[in-house]
């Protein structure tokens, strides 16, 4: 190209870097003007007294004036700072140096191990596996914990609901899941925790040991958007080692914390609450994170678990139901069995695997139905039995499953280090119903 055109080309560009002000702040929003952009975009706001910065989303637009949600919290901010458009975007950077490593949600370390280098980026938000690419879920997945393998069994791609009310056993749970999977990557999802929780789960849960594990943390004092996209940005890790082929197991903590931060963003930006204060755009964002996790053709898995916290133990509550109606079945933790010393406190009774059926032998499917029939009767008759009303002889079920009522209670008990095979799983069961 000859030095005048290029000249010519380079002084009709514009060289000036357009921004945006801020005009108004309250506790959760930032309102501003001045710069062209959509819904999703990502700003950056930059204080003209401090030089502070923080990074938001834009969420709302009226005419010219346009409304951001930001990462951090506002104080420091003032009206007339500056806003640009981040060209990142929302993306984060991925690469295999995640394994071994605690992050936020935007990927940059917080477990003083230094600096994580990657040349990939991937986008936070993304549309779920097409219906018509999603495989067949027909592989066991192993989890290591009897009650679960046995009588809930679940396969490579599926999602289950951990529902449980607060101090049942849910971290204790998903730690047993973590260490007992034979799962090559596994992504643990922190989100709207207590901070103290973090260390403890990794020490006390996980034995400090982070092998083929990476951990995203946000912690319950961290901006209601952290919190929502933390979410979001752990599942675009999962899908990142799913792509290489791997079959990923996925633990996210918890679900509830996480429709609180949409219920704050929500209410914030003048969505009408519904149920328990709900928005209707909380239920909404359900689908879009729980729906990424499964099984793709040609590619590898991401076996999900979900915990719900239900509060007051109330299974009506409305992140628990909308979760139980997206999820390919659900694993409820029980206050009563644990009073009895029953740990984990997995009540087979109330939990089901949707997928369960399919994926495991005729064999164990009738130790499956044969076991949940005599507990069923054990649960029935169990006022009548404690009283001496009932006399041996009656029913010969029932007589059967008092016999073997301490072989089941020992098979659905299991301690927290402890991890069984699938294979003894299975045996075991069999043994104690035939």
């Amino acid at each position: 190209m000859p030095l005048s055109s290029l000249k010519s080309k380079i002084s009709s560009l514009n060289h000036s870097i357009h921004f945006g002000k801020v005009v108004k702040i309250n506790a959760t929003v930032i309102t501003a003007v001045g710069l062209n952009v959509s819904i999703g975009d990502m700003v950056k706001i930059i204080s003209n007294e401090s030089s502070q910065e923080t990074v938001g989303m834009v969420t709302e637009i009226d005419g010219d004036t346009f409304f951001i949600t930001p990462f951090s919290f506002v104080e420091g901010f003032s009206a007339g700072d500056k806003v640009y458009i981040d060209s990142n975007g929302l993306n984060i950077p991925v690469s295999d140096a995640l394994i071994g490593r605690v992050v936020d949600p935007f990927m940059r370390p917080i477990d003083a191990k230094g600096s994580i280098k990657s040349t990939k980026y991937a986008p936070i938000i993304k549309p779920p596996i097409a219906a018509m690419k999603r495989g067949m879920i027909d592989e066991v997945f192993g989890v290591g914990v009897k009650s679960i393998d046995g009588l809930l069994t679940c396969g490579k791609g599926q999602k289950l609901g951990i529902f449980a009310g607060s101090g049942v056993g849910k971290s204790t749970l998903m730690g047993m899941i973590v260490r007992g999977s034979d799962a090559p990557i596994k992504v643990v999802a922190l989100i709207g925790e207590r901070g103290r929780e973090v260390p403890e789960f990794i020490e006390k849960n996980l034995g400090g040991n982070l092998e083929n594990t990476v951990i995203i943390v946000a912690t319950s004092d961290d901006s209601p958007l952290m919190r929502k996209y933390g979410a979001f940005a752990a599942m675009s890790v999962a899908e990142h080692f799913k792509d290489q082929g791997h079959d990923v197991l996925f633990i996210m903590d918890s679900v509830t914390r996480f429709a609180m931060a949409q219920r704050e963003i929500g209410l914030a930006l003048g969505e009408p609450p519904t149920s328990k204060g709900y928005p209707p755009s909380s239920l909404t964002l359900l689908p879009q994170l729980m729906e990424r996790a499964g099984k793709e053709e040609g590619k590898g898995s991401i076996t999900a678990f979900f915990t719900v916290l239900i509060e007051g133990d109330d299974m009506s509550d409305p992140i628990a139901d909308q979760s139980r109606s997206i999820l390919d079945g659900h694993i409820v933790l029980s206050r009563e069995l644990t009073d009895f010393g029953i740990y984990p406190p997995i009540h087979i009774l109330n939990s089901a695997s949707r997928v369960m059926n399919d994926i495991i032998t005729e064999e164990h499917l009738g130790a499956v139905l044969k076991f949940r029939r005599m507990y069923t009767l054990l649960k029935e008759n169990e006022m009548l039995i404690r009283i001496g009303a009932y006399t041996k002889g009656t029913d010969p079920e029932l007589d059967e499953a008092m016999e073997k009522k301490e072989a089941m209670e020992e098979f659905m008990s299991q301690k927290a280090d402890n991890q069984t095979s699938y294979e003894e799983t299975t045996a075991n069961l069999i043994a104690i119903v035939s």
